[in-house]
């Protein structure tokens, strides 16, 4: 057996996959939950300790003969969660997340620091959003200035795991972008936001060596190996965020080709050879991890709305479907703005979520319903209109996430986006992502000059059951209720902002 392990940690678990690459498919996978911190401020918070834990205890569910196979690991991480290290390698503080909305005020003081939102666009190419890493380093300078002095290294998510295996601090321009650190064109630190952030530290010698996509960040120890059941000294590929693997795991390392999770929070992308840089700042101008770029749209409310609303109702998953499929699209007017944790994308960190145009009539539970799964398509397609008024030519959209498994979801997408939605074969897209960049580090390290993408033509396969095409009769009434969505958000963004 050959395997390339790929792992991937994300803000509700870590999942690891071990793919056999000579029959292309996977000889084994498991998963482990993740604990998370919640407060009334916006606050997300998770314990790093508690990856390396999953990902200990994911490896020990696998047989050894399969372990043993491994010839190289890539990881996937949650992006841009601020991990604080010391000298010793420690993490000095639990990890502010993706989803962590408190640092809002120090977006609006760093973006001010720098000179404002025109010049970070122009320059970095990315807004300074709650969401991103480079406000959390700012709120833990001035909220805990003891710890901030320890510091040694920034780390993201994926980072840290790299160096638990390898012992080595890297990181690579996909993840790296979404601190709103690098200059995306350039794919170097920007020297003046780091100015900005702490004018008093070298904040460059904080932040690890940058490695090329495809070149390993390094090898797998002895100790990581005796703990693991896998060899030591076997490539750990750069890695890259949950999304630019999640890219590589559907096949979007080409032209064309848009990813969209379903999942916690909602995520479109799509693969460039050239920068993006979207001038209304609703498309995030992220690297990849295969060597281009990934402009993405990342919304912080998805499955939340249809979770939330199959709770209130006390549903079950398919039962849920079926009650909201009664509806006819468009919900008869019912629409959800599904701003449960405040929102990336507009930018409502203070955001609510609503429920509007009910009547006498239409107030029903498979109306509202619908309306929860339709706002996180709605919400989704702000990142495609973006998209094509930026002159990408969207041909198919690869759906993941845990919204992939539902056909109402999936037909919903298609009339919304009017594009054909196709599902990977594989689910975890991350994890795969993770094991295909492996297998091209692999193979460059071995000489050989297999680019990604015939690597990802050979082994990302499409489930051609699962694909949906748009109904024409649904894309006319879906182009009328987006144009009343988008006006309900305007006329509600003075509340939010």
């Amino acid at each position: 057996m050959n395997i390339t392990a790929g792992i991937d940690t994300g803000t509700q678990s870590t999942k690891v996959v071990f793919y056999d690459y000579d029959k292309k498919q996977i000889a084994a996978s498991s998963s482990a939950q993740h604990n998370l911190i919640s407060r009334d401020d916006g606050t997300r918070e998770q314990q790093a300790e508690w990856w390396i834990e999953a990902i200990e205890a994911c490896f020990s569910q696998i047989p050894a003969e399969i372990k043993e196979s491994v010839r190289a690991i890539g990881v996937s991480g949650q992006q841009h969660g601020f991990v604080p290290v010391d000298a010793a390698g420690a993490v000095i503080r639990p990890v502010k997340l993706w989803c962590d909305t408190s640092t809002a005020l120090e977006c609006d003081e760093l973006t001010d620091l720098y000179g404002g939102s025109d010049k970070l666009l122009e320059g970095p190419g990315n807004l300074v959003l709650p969401g991103y890493t480079a406000s959390k380093i700012l709120w833990f300078k001035k909220k805990y200035p003891e710890l901030y002095a320890k510091m040694t290294k920034i780390l993201l998510p994926h980072d840290y795991i790299n160096w638990y295996l390898t012992g080595e601090y890297t990181m690579e321009a996909g993840d790296a972008s979404g601190t709103a650190l690098l200059d995306v064109r350039t794919c170097t630190w920007d020297e003046e936001l780091l100015k900005a952030l702490d004018p008093e530290r070298d904040m460059k010698s904080l932040l690890p060596r940058l490695v090329k996509a495809g070149e390993p960040a390094g090898y797998v120890t002895e100790k990581a190996a005796g703990i693991l059941g896998v060899p030591a000294g076997i490539p750990v590929s750069c890695g890259g965020g949950d999304n630019m693997m999640g890219a590589v795991g559907t096949g979007t390392v080409e032209d064309g080709f848009l990813t969209m999770s379903l999942g916690t929070s909602g995520t479109i992308y799509g693969y460039s050879d050239k920068p993006i840089i979207d001038p209304e700042g609703y498309l995030a101008a992220f690297c990849s991890s295969t060597g281009g770029w990934l402009p993405l749209l990342c919304t912080m409310n998805c499955t939340v709305a249809s979770e939330q609303t199959r709770a209130l109702f006390q549903r079950g998953v398919k039962e849920f479907d079926a009650i909201a499929e009664k509806a006819p699209a468009g919900a008869r007017g019912v629409m959800m703005l599904p701003y449960f944790n405040g929102e990336r994308t507009p930018n409502f960190p203070n955001g609510k979520a609503c429920i509007v145009g009910m009547d006498n009539e239409n107030m029903t539970e498979e109306n509202i319903a619908r309306a929860a799964m339709e706002s996180a398509i709605f919400g989704l397609k702000m990142g495609l209109d973006s998209f094509i008024r930026l002159g990408f030519s969207a041909k198919e959209v690869r759906l993941i996430g845990g919204g992939a498994n539902s056909p109402l979801w999936r037909q919903i997408a298609a009339d919304i986006f009017n594009l054909p939605i196709t599902v990977p074969v594989l689910a975890e897209a991350a994890a795969l992502g993770g094991a295909v960049q492996a297998l091209w580090t692999l193979e460059i390290l071995s000489g050989k000059s297999t680019g990604i993408k015939e690597i990802v033509r050979e082994h990302v396969e499409i489930d051609d059951a699962k694909t949906c095409r748009p109904d024409r009769e649904a894309v006319l009434v879906y182009e009328k209720v987006y144009k009343e969505y988008a006006a309900y958000v305007d006329a509600l963004s003075g509340l939010f902002s």
